[in-house]
């Protein structure tokens, strides 16, 4: 069973969206494919930067199932 994350996208680095936990003390920032991101939530790779999204969070801690935050 996965859980829902909260994030942030910080930035994009190349073709990478650099993302963190949308808290007020955030753990490093990982990255994760900017047009993978994109896709999944609806939202143009340009305005990716400062999207906060929901996130599902697998066993081994990874990211998928992009979807915009209410």
């Amino acid at each position: 069973m996965s859980e829902t994350a909260r994030v942030k996208v910080l930035l994009l680095v190349g073709d990478q969206a650099e993302i963190v936990a949308d808290a007020p003390d955030p753990a490093q920032p990982i990255r994760y494919p900017a047009a993978e991101i994109a896709a999944a939530a609806g939202i143009p790779v340009e305005q990716l930067p400062g999207a906060r999204l929901l996130a599902d969070v697998a066993d081994d801690d990874t990211l998928s199932g992009w979807r915009p935050a209410s």
